[in-house]
């Protein structure tokens, strides 16, 4: 099959399944757009960074043969890329032609603010060392006149002068989320302090202060997923308060991740060999807070246990 040919083949197929959407993020250096790309990420975008416009089409068609398929691709591009070397509209044109939804986004802030933005990170603007003079302040206004058709073609122009980071990601999940899920995406991990603590976790429980199976015969050879285990912990005084505490403290932090934006956690569950207390007390939880399934908040809960088994 020739290239014509299978481009023409993946248009077809294109057009009876769900539409392959590129978004297109551009913009001032300085003004967001790494931060922009990681929200796309989030809401579900596999993310290029700097792909030459002539091969956008091409990883649209690899994203389709994927398994599974690539629907939502995000390409960032800078003034350094050969992007601003041609005709934005036909390369939009092209791929719309094809049956792929475009869209771009253009990024930008003041003068004053980018200046200050670059001081903060001291980092070279990409066009400093063209202007005449060799200032930031030239760099930025030669980017502006660059980009200024970009600008003009562009679907959405967002000024983060104002803006926080938060700000932004709101701002982004608005224009592209759509029905993706925004929900934060929450794991209850059980571990034992004995092979160290999970280097994600983002909350800590230890469990260590509740009495150890361990010393009892008959359940020292169960783990917290049996029956008489769980029993055995959730019974012993205090177990039952620290469970309804931590729930508590979940729902509050939870809350708050997702005003800031945040969209993964992972609170670390542990006892000493990660087997009983803490496999237990992680199952507990994840019932509670509605494991396997969008729970009341639309938060997605998992459980998994670390070192479950490895004694």
């Amino acid at each position: 099959m020739t290239r014509v040919e299978a481009s023409n083949k993946a248009v077809e197929n294109r057009s009876s399944t769900t539409p392959v959407e590129v978004v297109i993020v551009t913009g001032l250096s300085g003004a967001g757009r790494g931060t922009a790309a990681k929200v796309l990420e989030d809401l579900g975008y596999y993310v290029a960074d700097n792909l030459p416009p002539e091969l956008i089409g091409r990883m649209v068609d690899l994203g389709e043969s994927a398994d599974p398929p690539i629907r939502k691709l995000a390409v960032v591009m800078d003034v350094r890329s050969r992007f601003f070397t041609g005709n934005l509209s036909a390369v939009t044109e092209q791929l719309r032609a094809g049956g792929v939804s475009t869209r771009i986004l253009f990024l930008e802030a003041s003068d004053d603010v980018l200046i200050r933005r670059y001081g903060f990170a001291r980092r070279r603007h990409p066009l400093q060392s063209e202007s005449a003079d060799g200032t930031l302040t030239a760099g930025i206004a030669a980017e502006r006149e660059r980009l200024a058709s970009v600008k003009t073609a562009a679907d959405l122009v967002i000024d983060t002068t104002e803006l926080s980071v938060h700000q932004l990601h709101r701002k982004m999940e608005e224009a592209y989320g759509g029905d993706a899920p925004t929900a934060l995406q929450l794991t209850i991990q059980s571990f034992g302090f004995k092979y160290g603590v999970p280097l994600d976790a983002d909350m800590v429980l230890d469990l260590r202060f509740l009495p150890n199976p361990h010393w009892v015969p008959e359940l020292r050879e169960q783990t917290g997923q049996d029956a008489p285990v769980s029993e055995y912990v959730l019974s012993r005084p205090g177990a039952q308060d620290y469970l309804d505490t931590c729930r508590h403290l979940i729902d509050l932090t939870t809350e708050g991740y997702r005003q800031e934006g945040k969209r993964y956690m992972t609170v670390a569950v542990g006892c000493t060999g990660g087997k009983h207390r803490s496999v237990a007390i992680a199952e507990a939880l994840g019932e509670l807070l509605g494991a396997g399934a969008k729970n009341g908040s639309g938060d997605v809960v998992r459980v998994v246990h670390r070192d479950l088994g490895r004694e």
